[in-house]
């Protein structure tokens, strides 16, 4: 190998030592999570929002994103469910630039992991202390799932990981409801194989041990558009999309059938103003068709402070350095009206 090994880092249980979840905490995720869960197992009718940033850039902005999204999200709870997204880590195809704050928790500054370790277990641990919030992190690498193990309340496996075979068996041995995207190709069988992966017992290496798994129910499907050949972004999440992946999982033996649609991505064709129609196009369908009302558990978006995105050294407060968000304006009046919808207003 031509790696250097820099440094040992301290193992999950060190760092959760060194920021520990107390009990008051650990009863309100708790309580987050059954409400979460409730409406995978078809227990609750509320509709999911994950809601956040596209990468977590920045304490102090996701903090205050998240502050205000606790104000509206006590406002829409009869019928919605929050969870905000605090994505720690950012996938690169390349595997160049931004890579997230695990890698970076100064994006100005060189990559630092012991630093952003400790940084995005304080983030979340802030966030639930603050805001009541349990948020959501993309699982990028599966052996770190077990820094933030006890404060995630969802998690997402990413449309370039989804075909992993490590990925679909750590998604098997967590508690909490785990969303599988389709595939940049857009292939669904991918997708659903990985649901199958991760609702099914597996035994595996993780950590340096053996391990045995008992099988996620929760995990499901997130539909997130898929790109062509020639680069062409293209959409999935139209009453025919959603109809189509209902039908797949009745050939198949699924738990709790379910479907986030991931409003950005190639579903808008990274266009990220086009995702309060985006949403409002699915609660149409799902108002349309009792299966796809039924199947449909919630909706994804990227939104942020400000609209759009900038460079990772533009320095407006708010900003996204990665995918480009809604502004919290147009959040704040998409939220309501996805609130009114559900109440049949």
């Amino acid at each position: 190998m031509n790696a250097k090994f820099k440094r040992k880092l301290p193992t999950p249980e060190e760092i959760k030592a060194m920021y520990p979840l107390d009990e008051e905490l650990a009863a309100r995720k708790a309580k987050n999570d059954a409400e979460i869960q409730a409406i995978f197992r078809g227990e609750s009718d509320k509709l999911l929002l994950i809601i956040g940033p596209c990468s977590a850039d920045r304490e102090d902005a996701v903090i205050e994103y998240i502050s205000r999204l606790r104000k509206l999200a006590d406002q829409i709870s009869d019928v919605i469910v929050c969870c905000p997204r605090i994505y720690t880590n950012k996938p690169r195809t390349t595997g160049l630039g931004y890579k997230g704050m695990l890698h970076q928790p100064n994006p100005h500054a060189k990559p630092d992991m012991l630093r952003g370790l400790i940084a995005i277990r304080h983030l979340h641990i802030r966030a639930l202390r603050e805001t009541g919030f349990s948020c959501a992190d993309e699982m990028l690498y599966p052996e770190n799932h077990r820094y933030l193990s006890d404060v995630l309340s969802y998690v997402a496996v990413g449309a370039r990981s989804v075909e992993d075979q490590m990925h679909r068996l750590t998604a098997s041995s967590l508690d909490i409801p785990v969303g599988m995207k389709n595939p940049t190709s857009g292939d669904l069988k991918v997708m659903m194989n990985a649901v199958k992966a991760a609702i099914n017992p597996q035994t595996f290496i993780y950590g340096g041990w053996e391990v045995e798994s008992q099988g996620n129910p929760l995990a499901h499907v997130i539909l997130r558009g898929y790109v062509d050949k020639d680069a062409e972004n293209y959409p999935n999440y139209h009453y025919e999309d959603l109809e189509w992946v209902a039908g797949l999982y009745e050939k198949g033996n699924y738990p709790y059938p379910g479907i986030i649609v991931d409003c950005n991505h190639s579903n808008s064709d990274k266009k990220f103003y086009e995702q309060p129609r985006i949403a409002l196009e699915v609660l149409h369908s799902m108002n349309s068709n009792p299966k796809i009302g039924k199947i449909v558990k919630g909706l994804m978006i990227e939104s942020y402070l400000e609209d759009g995105c900038q460079d990772p050294d533009g320095g407006v407060y708010g900003l996204s350095i990665t995918d480009p968000c809604l502004g919290w304006e147009k959040t704040e009046k998409l939220l309501l009206e996805l609130a009114d919808i559900r109440r049949g207003r």
